[in-house]
């Protein structure tokens, strides 16, 4: 027998039916190591030593992986084939090694790039070794990302605060965000004027023309630029006599897009289907481990991390014959397409991204998987088939007109495009960011000479527009031209900046938070080679040598390190005064933009005299006067958020951060939005210096609304809290939605019930509220958070227990009423299925289980479980901001008996001295 060790238990069983007997294979549940969160995990001065611990779930792995080994003709590892599966393999061989359970043991590496029976099989008799290159290019992206993180987020933290981390990609991506506002804010509309031309020639048939010449001279877009120019060409072409000058009609044809890369999918499912890339990275992983098709798992889509465009010769054979049978011999090219890869190193390469099975059609698979999954799968079908089709042929029509008054001549021209034969473009067409579309008018017959009347003529005032901002879309797009990072980071990079709320989301376009342009300012100013992207697009170029073998990767680390440690320690010395000098001079026209009376707006508007500045306090930036403590005006960093001249000054002490929203139209108090100690909130008046008045109504900001995008609207309503929103259809006591400590709720009498991502606290309506609250009766009427009734997904085969995946106070898990099992990170709970619902609660069984504590060994476990000591998380998230998405399946261990014997302990003496007594 032979021990096979894949990532997921969703692929191992799929795999050990495919191998049979012979085999048993076990899941790592990703990566069983990772570095320590501190200081010391990667040593430059013992040569870039690296640190690995193995925390109590790898440690369970590696044991079950170690019993499995015990009579084992060998081990096989067949981890996903990418650099981040050779690294996992490679830990797992360094964790048994170390254990000394591979003595004279076989080991062989292999890959498979769909979970389907015949790649297996062909994976299986095609073994090789683990390939260094690619583990070493691992160990150096990871020991540079710790090393950024972990030296660059503290000098952030003491020079910045507010500011949570910097990463080595990360920042370069958020670079990007940010010096596209600031070229949106310093943009300035230029005026512009068209001139189009209604005709219509000898048949009636009706067209439009544009003006493009006047006089023997080309006109361009932006040619005539004020009104007066523009009223003068529409007089003359109103009395102007029109016929036709030269037609050119050329042939055109249009080419398929190749199959999908990890980029270019995250791309297009984020145009068409509004899926971040995040999300369309969940739903392939979903597709490429697959579903039950015939009583049989088989995986729908090849393997979604690649850079490669080319596809096997036997699925292009398969998407062939599907061409022909569903779309007939004219649709079919004579020989089968070829693509290459545009990526300066595709070396994790590839498949592109394409179905397992051209000849099963998307609505086939619809009826086996959720609407996200199946809607991505169709995309990726229709994609990959389109790429062997015929192209689309078209007409591309030219036609000038001239125009004559009196000795004068102006030139217009109409353009159209006919489909001669839509080819590919019958079942797709590629989508485009802040393009316009090629005009496809269809134009008239027409010849030279023709004569033509004139309808009207229409003079429009236009303005440039400034620089449209990224979408997670063009954003990757973006990164992907500049050589910034790698396909498989992209998804991990863009959720890090929400996350560390550098930017958010406004109508599917990407806008930075003030938070994320000081961090910006602050690296452009002080570490501006390491946010600059030809440095990082290089450094990318020499991991990507170290992949092909071709440069050691220490070197790249030591060449690294030597300057990047220097730039650091010259922080050591670094003032504050310079650090807001810098952001002052940097961010000016967003922190202090220009008035409409041309008057300086770096003048106070409270004294008149002191300049404002950019100042630092404990909770983040602010703006403040120099007149400080005299004058105590202080304001958000955007004086475009301020109501009226900007005056967000308190006269309470001036707290930094304050933003006047407006007036209360009952009360008549001022409206404020301010930074306090645990977060921004809103509030209803001012403090009076009485200590027996009462305080001013304030409301916390709900987790998810930006402080940003809060208005006076909002802001009443969260002060209007708690509010009625039903009636109880039982009692008819009412069931109020507030705000609380740990979150938005609804509550009836004695019974709290928390709500749901998804729900809105301002917005919640009754029947929704009367839902929550039923359900939590249901659940044993405890007060506290809402009891989840969960999403029933089927019975234990063996024990015919309910399987429910509920949410719970650290996530969603799946219970069968006895045992709890956390989901990974890497699957969302409406994605869940039976079989995999049963992998995870026979795996936490394994693990030792999750029962169902009794009230005492809940409480001693508890008490046991309380005193921490505090975790470097912070820096340590930081150091992964850039890496790879790391692949852990479970979470961690519930607490030991052991807690629950320690409490117990102290009860047992009690009994034995009274006893005695």
């Amino acid at each position: 027998m032979k021990v096979v060790v894949v990532e997921s238990p969703a692929k191992a069983k799929t795999i050990n039916k495919y191998l049979g007997r012979d085999y048993e294979v076990l899941a790592s549940f990703g990566h069983i190591r990772d570095l320590p969160a501190k200081d010391g995990s990667v040593d430059p001065e013992a040569d870039f030593h690296m640190l690995w611990e193995l925390d109590d779930r790898g440690s369970k792995r590696v044991s079950d992986i170690v019993k499995a080994l015990k009579g084992a003709d060998g081990l096989i590892l067949a981890t996903d084939p990418d650099r981040e599966g050779e690294a996992i393999s490679w830990h797992v061989v360094e964790a048994l090694n170390a254990r000394r359970a591979l003595k004279g043991m076989h080991v062989e590496r292999v890959t498979f790039n769909a979970i389907t029976k015949a790649a297996v099989d062909t994976a299986m008799r095609n073994p090789r070794q683990i390939d260094q290159a690619l583990v070493d290019a691992y160990l150096a992206r990871r020991a540079l990302d710790y090393l950024v993180g972990f030296n660059l987020s503290p000098v952030l933290w003491r020079k910045l605060p507010g500011a949570r981390s910097a990463g080595r990609v990360q920042s370069v991506a958020l670079r990007l965000v940010c010096e596209r506002e600031r070229e949106i804010e310093v943009f300035k509309p230029r005026e512009y004027w068209s001139l189009v031309a209604t005709l219509t020639t000898e048949t009636g048939a009706v067209f439009e023309a544009r003006l493009t010449g006047a006089d023997g001279k080309k006109i361009q877009r932006l040619d005539v630029g004020t009104g007066e120019e523009a009223a003068a060409f529409k007089r003359d072409l109103e009395l102007a006599t029109f016929s036709v000058g030269t037609v050119e009609a050329k042939p055109a044809k249009r080419h398929p897009a190749p199959p999908f890369t990890t980029s270019t999918l995250q791309q297009e499912a984020s145009r068409k289907l509004g899926m971040a890339p995040a999300q369309t990275m969940r739903a392939a992983q979903k597709l490429y481990e697959g579903v039950e098709i015939g009583g049989e798992t088989v995986g729908l889509i090849t393997y979604m991390r690649t850079d490669g465009v080319d596809m096997a010769p036997e699925a292009i054979a398969d998407a062939r014959q599907v061409i022909a049978k569903e779309y007939g011999e004219r649709y079919l090219p004579g020989v089968p397409r070829k693509y290459s890869t545009k990526a300066k190193n595709a070396q994790e390469a590839h498949e592109a991204v394409r179905p397992t099975d051209m000849s099963r059609l998307p609505k086939t698979v619809a009826r086996t998987v959720d609407a996200e999954q199946a809607k991505l799968y169709e995309l990726i079908w229709t994609r990959t088939v389109a790429s062997q089709m015929e192209s689309a042929e078209l007409e591309r029509t030219t036609v000038d007109i001239v125009a004559s008054v009196g000795p004068r001549r102006l030139d217009l021209r109409a353009t159209g495009q006919v489909v001669k034969f839509d080819g590919f473009l019958t079942l797709y067409q590629e989508g485009k960011d802040d393009e316009e579309d090629e005009d496809g008018k269809r134009l008239p017959p027409m010849k030279a000479g023709d004569p033509l009347k004139r309808e009207r003529i229409a003079s429009t005032q236009h303005f440039t527009e400034p620089p449209p901002r990224y979408s997670e879309a063009s954003l990757v797009k973006r990164m992907e031209e500049l050589g910034i990072g790698r396909p498989s980071t992209y998804a991990a990079i863009l959720q890090t900046l929400r996350d560390r709320e550098y930017v958010k989301i406004e109508k599917k376009r990407l806008v930075a938070e003030d938070k994320g342009r000081l961090v910006t300012g602050f690296l452009e100013s002080f570490f501006k080679r390491y946010v600059e992207y030809d440095f990082t697009a290089d450094l990318e170029g020499q991991l990507d040598r170290v992949s092909n073998a071709e440069i050691d990767w220490r070197e790249v680390l030591r060449d690294f390190w030597k300057d990047f440690s220097a730039a650091i320690a010259g922080t050591k010395e670094l003032r504050v005064t310079e650090v807001l000098d810098a952001l002052n001079d940097l961010l000016g026209a967003h922190i202090f933009p220009e008035k409409a009376d041309g008057s300086n707006p770096r003048t106070c508007p409270t004294c008149g005299a002191g300049q404002l500045s950019l100042k630092l306090g404990k909770f983040g930036a602010f703006v403040g006067c120099s007149n400080y403590p005299e004058c105590k005006y202080t304001r958000q960093l955007a004086a475009s958020g301020v109501e009226g001249d900007g005056d967000g000054s308190s006269e309470n002490g001036g707290q930094p951060g304050t933003r006047v929203l407006g007036t209360d139209p009952v009360s008549g108090m001022a409206v404020t939005l301010r930074d306090g100690r645990f977060g921004p909130f809103v509030q209803l008046g001012e403090a009076s210096p009485d200590k027996e008045a009462p305080k001013p109504k304030r409301s916390s900001i709900p987790k998810g609304l930006s402080p940003s995008s809060v208005d006076l609207e909002k802001a009443l309503k969260l002060l209007s809290l708690p509010r009625e929103v039903a009636r109880h259809p039982e009692t008819g006591e009412p069931i109020l939605a507030n705000l609380g400590r740990f979150g938005p709720y609804v509550q009836h009498g004695k019974m709290y019930a928390n709500l749901g991502r998804d729900d809105d606290v301002l917005e919640i309506g009754a029947n929704r509220a009367i839902d929550i609250i039923v359900a939590k009766e249901q659940g044993g009427g405890r007060r506290g958070p809402a009891a989840d009734p969960g999403r029933a997904l089927g019975n234990h085969p063996e024990t015919a227990k309910p399987i429910v995946v509920k949410s719970g106070k650290y996530g969603p898990y799946v219970t069968d009423g006895t045992t709890n099992a956390t989901l990974p990170k890497t699957l969302a709970a409406e994605d869940i299925d039976l079989p995999q619902a049963l992998e995870l609660i026979a795996a936490r069984e394994a693990a030792g289980g999750s029962k169902k504590r009794a009230p005492a060994r809940k409480a001693a476990a508890k008490s046991a479980t309380a005193k921490k000591a505090p975790a470097k998380k912070a820096a340590a998230k930081a150091t992964s901001d850039d890496a790879e998405p790391v692949k852990k399946v479970v979470a961690k261990k519930a607490p030991a008996k052991k807690a629950a014997t320690a409490a117990a302990k102290p009860a047992t003496a009690r009994k034995a001295a009274a006893k005695k007594a």
